[in-house]
């Protein structure tokens, strides 16, 4: 792969440089802290991992966090997995989310549009009563700090009450998205033996309602720790018998008490799709998400109290959580609770438009069902307040940037982010002040020294390499829940390179600073020793305009040989004829590498994906290699089980 001297596609005008937040950071840091002046964001950059203390402190005093106590220092223990940041500080999460609300209590806080696409604000000082009463009922339920506090929501403002209302009592919150099943929510909670449930009655999508009371009900059977319900009426239905009804709870005009809790204490626990065992359960804490997110928002993002945030999520992938942080930079949230495609594929588009996001996040993969569904935004909507699109998930393919800059606007801020779960942040992403290059990440975040490795830990510039994270981070996790050796914590990140985080991504540092993600290491195609990511793979081939999704696949075979097998689902009406056979091999050829052009094509009923919208190469690879279903994959991390009975077949007639 070539990275020399492309022109970018899109470049900041001195203006929008010198308005961003972060030029105005670094020029404050460079007086008061001793970083680079000049120089721009490498400069910044650089200092930020090589002065980390220096840095993380300044990030504290430029967002003007509150220590309740003060802290020693900024890092007692460096090392990985266990770094101790801020020791002996106090705070509170909650308490900085509502802050806002002094200066701007009539303003809306929140901007709660579903499916009639019609947008009701919910002001700061209305949000700050809530979830004051709301913590208020939390603690005469017997809820204390370190207790767990489950929401099985939609993406409600209710759902933004519970968590801060959980976090300002120093409970821990953790969620999942009604279209969960019961053994995917069971697989999750009841590893973390919540206390209290947030159920809704049921959900709309796609036009239609979703009764989930069946399931809420095993769920009150199957977590025996619970000590209270509360009944969401969503499709306006009774409570249960035993429930607590939102309303009452919400009711009081209370205060807000916000509880002063160590740094490093639990603040949510989010689950990785665990496509094998149980998902891991990571526990991230109250005052590392705080700044991490601060810098994230504030900082890469340039969210501020004028700005309007919109991402298409589910309170069950953590970027409904770094949604909700918004409010930490006082900025308005867009809750969109809805199908992303109704009443039809440009629905996300219009909630941009009729709630003026100024920035919009959603998923590689709308942003070229989008381009393929040959949708317009530009000529359709008034984008005009939206200045940046930033897009998660999975790697956006080149034609998904040239389709949004020419689609949306020739003077658009396209972000292509990476990071995960795991840190409920950004590796790799937004910067307000640098170019963007087509199928390119714009650099790494501050205080994250992102590497790419090579097999034996050598640093490698543009070369393919495995993702790493040299120095802590304060979002990484605490530990995982029910892992009191921290051996699956260890195994998870530090097994290949001690002390050295190991993410699971194939990535290429470019001279020129920007990041190239490239899809899974650990399902890369490795032929004759040239490596490929899936997600090279899948932006050539889908292209076509016959091929729905695909997946591909690499196993090494026991005799040394490696077969490469290319799965394709087809939109409806066409066939895999010798033709189309043909084309998807040439594509694969001319586009990427002979090497890479697959054994065998074979056209299958659907591509399975984790329940966050992942395909899942890792388990279908296992599956082919013979490995029993049961063992290949957690079933309740699938979004369509039936789909895996294909591959088991086809493992069994190669066998």
């Amino acid at each position: 792969m070539s990275t020399a001297n492309p022109q970018p596609l899109w470049q900041p005008d001195p203006e929008r440089i010198a308005q961003a937040r972060i030029t105005k950071f670094q020029a404050w840091a460079a007086e008061h802290h001793g970083a680079p002046a000049e120089g721009g964001y490498p400069a910044l950059h650089r200092w930020s991992v090589e002065q980390l203390d220096t840095f993380w402190k300044a990030v504290t005093e430029w967002f003007d966090v509150r220590f309740s106590t003060p802290y020693a220092r900024v890092l007692g223990d460096r090392s990985m997995p266990g770094a101790q940041w801020f020791p002996g500080a106090t705070l509170n999460y909650a308490e900085h989310a509502l802050r806002a609300a002094a200066d701007r209590a009539d303003e809306p806080a929140l901007l709660y549009v579903d499916e009639t696409h019609e947008p009701r604000p919910v002001t700061w000082s209305e949000l700050r009563r809530q979830v004051g009463s709301l913590a208020g009922e939390l603690r005469a339920l017997g809820v204390r700090p370190g207790d767990r506090v489950s929401g099985y929501l939609p993406n409600i403002p209710q759902a933004v009450v519970a968590l801060l209302a959980t976090a300002a009592v120093g409970g821990v919150w953790t969620s999942c998205a009604p279209d969960f099943g019961a053994r995917s929510v069971l697989d999750r909670f009841q590893q973390v033996e919540p206390v209290v449930l947030f159920t809704v009655d049921g959900y709309r999508y796609g036009g239609k309602e979703h009764d989930r009371r069946e399931i809420v009900a095993e769920l009150r059977r199957e977590l025996p720790t619970l000590r209270a319900v509360v009944h969401i009426p969503l499709l306006g239905t009774e409570a249960p018998e035993g429930a607590l009804e939102w309303s009452a709870l919400t009711a009081a005009d209370t205060e807000p008490v916000f509880e002063q809790v160590p740094f490093d204490h639990p603040l949510w626990v989010l689950y990785s799709s665990g496509t094998t065992g149980l998902p891991k359960a990571i526990v991230q804490s109250q005052g590392g998400i705080l700044v991490e997110h601060l810098k994230q928002l504030g900082l890469h993002c340039d969210l501020g109290p004028e700005d309007r945030f919109f991402w298409y999520t589910s309170t069950g992938w953590m970027m409904w959580n770094f949604l909700v942080s918004g409010l930490l930079t006082g900025t308005t949230l867009v809750l969109y609770d809805g199908s992303p495609g109704y009443p039809d594929t440009g629905a996300q588009w219009r909630v941009a438009e009729r709630t003026g996001a100024t920035l919009y996040g959603t998923s590689a993969a709308y942003v070229m069902a989008c381009r393929k569904a040959d949708v317009h935004p530009s000529r359709d909507f008034d984008l005009s307040r939206v200045q940046c699109v930033a897009t998660t998930g999975s790697p956006l393919p080149p034609d998904g940037f040239r389709w949004l800059h020419d689609e949306v606007r020739e003077d658009l801020w396209i972000a292509s982010v990476s990071g995960g779960t795991d840190v409920c942040s950004c590796f790799a992403g937004a910067v307000p002040t640098l170019p963007v290059y087509i199928g390119e990440l714009q650099a790494p975040g501050l205080g994250t020294d992102l590497q790419s490795w090579d097999p034996s830990g050598k640093p490698l510039v543009d070369e393919v390499g495995e993702l790493v994270v040299t120095n802590p981070m304060p979002s990484m996790p605490i530990h995982f829940w029910n892992d009191p050796d921290g051996i699956r914590y260890h195994d998870s990140y530090f097994d290949t390179y001690p002390g050295v985080w190991r993410h699971g991504d194939w990535i290429t540092v470019t001279s020129r600073g920007s990041v190239i993600i490239h899809g899974r290491s650990d399902s890369t195609l490795n032929r004759q020793g040239v490596r490929m990511g899936s997600a090279d793979i899948y932006e050539v081939v889908e292209r076509l305009p016959e091929i729905k999704e695909s997946l591909v696949i690499g196993i090494e075979q026991p005799d040394g040989g490696y077969w490469m097998p290319l799965f394709v689902h087809l939109v409806p009406g066409a066939v895999l004829d010798e033709a189309l056979l043909n084309r998807i091999k040439q594509a694969i050829r001319e586009q990427l590498s002979p090497r890479h052009v697959p054994d065998e094509i074979i056209e299958v009923p659907g591509v399975p994906h984790t329940l966050t919208g992942k395909r899942i190469e890792v388990p279908v690879k296992r599956l082919l290699q013979g490995t029993p279903l049961e063992k290949a994959v957690n079933p309740g991390s699938i979004d369509n089980l039936a789909l895996l009975g294909f591959y088991e077949e086809l493992a069994r007639k190669r066998a």
